[in-house]
């Protein structure tokens, strides 16, 4: 067991760090505060293989191992967690499954086009009767002489106002039999899909995020991904690989809080002297410091697990819980060190703040998280 990073590590964590400083840097205050998607940022990014992490070079992609893609998210969503939000769903729950369970004509026709940012991608489970319980989904997708046609409603879709494709998580009815589920890629020209309009989020405000409609959208069937019925088995599957995306955003809002801490902390003079040769200071500095490395390790440790194909369900899962609620955790402390400035827009640790929570909630809320734990746990012991 090496905790070292090697030199691969390294270098793709000078890189990437380097790019959002310089690119992102200088406007993440002001494209949350105006809710605008950076489209300048991206273009820059596309030759640069981001949207394509993890699918195969063949494909034209980076084909990086998960940690690299962890790192990636992290030095990303350190300055602007927003775009960290963009990067990882559109790498782990849409590229990704399709390099899993696509056929090769799928991945041939649309794998391209996603790893070269050419189309942004959307996936689309949530609904407003539906989220945790994926079981309630109402979306529904009819066969009529191959095709599916799909009718249904997703809500705060990350990526959604700038889709050019979605997997969308369906019911597919029969009479013969029990209801199946599946997921269809559609694509955003297809007749009788829309967009809604963008979500006024306290967080990730450069992100559009919003709904999807679908009125008698007719699906080719080769935009099936996988069989029909296979709908649960791939989104579960799906979101163990985005929850390692999650996990290592909220990682990168926890270090950005963290550094600011230490930075006002060694600045800002009460009686005389700089706050952090106080006490309690040191000692909110002191815990914040071990929990985001304790956080850092469960991260590439179920990154590791899938790197050595391994099941790492509840690795991702644990990692996911425990980075989510130490970067709510971090940018509360980092905020109280900040004092009144903490709760000025003028600095940065109060977005960081707003931006920690929802980690909490998408990709599985923290209590899915530990009923996904739990799980793991007990069939291990039995």
């Amino acid at each position: 067991m090496d905790f070292n990073p090697c030199t691969k590590h390294k270098a793709v964590r000078k890189t990437v760090r380097k790019f959002a400083e310089t690119e992102l840097g200088p406007i993440a205050h002001e494209i949350d505060c105006d809710s605008r998607f950076p489209w300048e940022v991206i273009e820059k990014m596309r030759p640069l293989n981001y949207f394509g992490l993890q699918v195969p070079k063949e494909y034209g992609g980076a084909e990086l191992d998960c940690i690299s893609y962890a790192i990636t998210i992290e030095e990303l969503s350190r300055v602007c967690a927003a775009l960290g939000l963009c990067i990882t769903v559109h790498n782990s729950v849409v590229a990704y499954p399709i390099v899993c369970f696509g056929t090769e004509e799928q991945k041939k026709r649309l794998l391209p086009g996603l790893a070269s940012g050419e189309q942004i991608g959307a996936f689309c489970l949530t609904e407003a009767n539906a989220g945790s319980d994926a079981g309630a989904v109402e979306t529904t997708a009819v066969f009529d002489e191959g095709q599916y046609i799909v009718n249904g409603t997703k809500v705060f879709v990350t990526n959604g106002g700038i889709c050019g494709l979605a997997l969308i998580f369906t019911v597919i009815p029969a009479e013969s039999r029990d209801n199946a589920t599946g997921i269809l890629i559609v694509e955003k020209d297809a007749p009788g899909f829309s967009v809604g309009e963008l979500e006024d989020l306290s967080g990730m405000r450069a992100n559009p995020v919003s709904s999807l409609f679908l009125e008698d959208v007719r699906v080719p069937a080769k935009n099936l991904l996988g069989r029909p019925g296979d709908g649960l088995k791939i989104a579960l599957n799906t979101l163990d690989t985005g929850r390692i995306g999650i996990a290592a955003q909220a990682l990168g809002i926890a270090q950005a809080a963290f550094e600011a801490a230490v930075k006002y902390s060694k600045e800002r003079q009460q009686f005389k002297k700089p706050i952090s040769s106080f006490q309690t200071i040191q000692n909110y500095l002191a815990d914040m410091a071990t929990e985001i490395d304790a956080a850092r390790l469960l991260l590439y440790r179920a990154c590791a697990f899938k790197d050595a194909g391994q099941r790492f369900g509840t690795e991702a899962a644990m990692a996911k819980l425990y980075c989510s609620t130490i970067a709510s955790r971090v940018t509360n402390l980092a905020l109280q060190i900040h004092g009144g400035y903490g709760y000025s827009r003028e600095y940065d640790v109060e977005r960081y703040f707003r931006d920690a929570k929802v980690t909490e909630i998408y990709e599985g809320t923290s209590e899915v998280q530990r009923l996904v734990i739990s799980r793991g746990v007990l069939s291990q012991l039995t």
